[in-house]
């Protein structure tokens, strides 16, 4: 792990800005910004605003440059496109020409969402062709970070889950809730394959890649790759309700309404680039479930 270090971290207020906050806390000295300021660790900044982003940063003097936020709904990001872009894509070329001036590394998170899905799985090599705004936001940031940042990480997350009810809104929180209000049937889908990402292990990867200086941009998920039916069916074992909850699979079809933004039917990432480099320490999905549930749901359905 990397110690004795400042780092600044921008767009912290999510469920990765929480498991950085916890992986990094102890030993290093953080600045932890956010326009959702939801804890007492988090200090206001909008990165949309380029010229308090400068500022804020400059006068913290980091060694390195963490931008993690983003707006990550697809629905949102295709009826609000200018925003998508204006958060998604312009502040990560701040951060960029930032990370430049001041000679520091910039990490920057990715998503297995830019690939298309026509692959089953996709290696750090493959060619990103993403679907909807959302995913295009996100690959420009890439992209441009790749491009034009000497020193930089560019790290693909999969599926993610992590922080618990408070700050997860992705998959597990769903499911979870659902189970909370005594819901005895959940419909996942069946035609939705990935890799989950688990909050803890991305952060502490990322430290190790940085502690190596191992620049360039990697996929970062969980070992096991998987679908989303799978996922449900695992959690619903290890939370100790199998017995009364069926997991029932269905299409995309059946949530067509109300998840309308296109999605690869394929987002499952190899992380390739991490093996052969002997760095990869994401462990298995089933395992960083059953712990996150352990660690953050407790009590959680009474």
């Amino acid at each position: 792990m990397i110690t004795g270090k400042r780092i600044y971290m921008a767009g912290s207020g999510g469920m990765l800005g929480e498991a950085f906050h916890k992986v990094y806390g102890a030993d290093n000295e953080l600045r932890c910004t956010d326009k959702d300021v939801n804890a007492d660790w988090l200090s206001f900044l909008d990165f949309r605003d380029a010229d308090a982003y400068v500022k804020d940063v400059e006068d913290f003097r980091p060694d390195y440059l963490f931008h993690l936020g983003a707006h990550t709904s697809l629905e949102y990001c295709e009826e609000n496109v200018d925003d998508a872009y204006a958060t998604n894509t312009i502040p990560v070329e701040t951060a960029s020409h930032l990370a430049n001036r001041l000679g520091i590394p910039l990490l920057y998170i990715s998503t297995a969402g830019i690939f298309d899905g026509a692959q089953d799985t996709y290696d750090d090599w493959d060619d990103p062709k993403p679907l909807g705004h959302y995913a295009r936001s996100k690959f420009m940031g890439e992209r441009f970070v790749s491009q034009n940042v000497r020193q930089h990480l560019v790290c693909r997350a999969g599926w993610m889950m992590g922080a618990g009810p408070e700050k997860d809104k992705k998959f597990i929180q769903k499911l979870m809730a659902q189970l909370k209000a005594g819901k005895d049937e959940l419909f996942v889908v069946d035609d939705k394959l990935g890799t989950p990402t688990y909050t803890h292990d991305f952060a502490r990867n990322v430290s190790l890649l940085l502690e190596r200086e191992y620049w360039g941009v990697y996929n970062m998920v969980c070992g096991g790759i998987t679908g989303r039916l799978e996922v449900a069916e695992e959690l619903v074992k290890l939370a100790g309700v199998a017995d009364r909850v069926k997991v029932t699979p269905v299409s995309s079809d059946y949530f067509a309404k109300e998840y309308f933004a296109a999605r690869p039917p394929s987002e499952r990432l190899i992380t390739k680039k991490l093996d052969l480099r002997d760095c990869n320490i994401m462990r298995d999905w089933r395992v960083c479930l059953e712990e996150y549930l352990a660690d953050y749901y407790e009590g959680y359905l009474g």
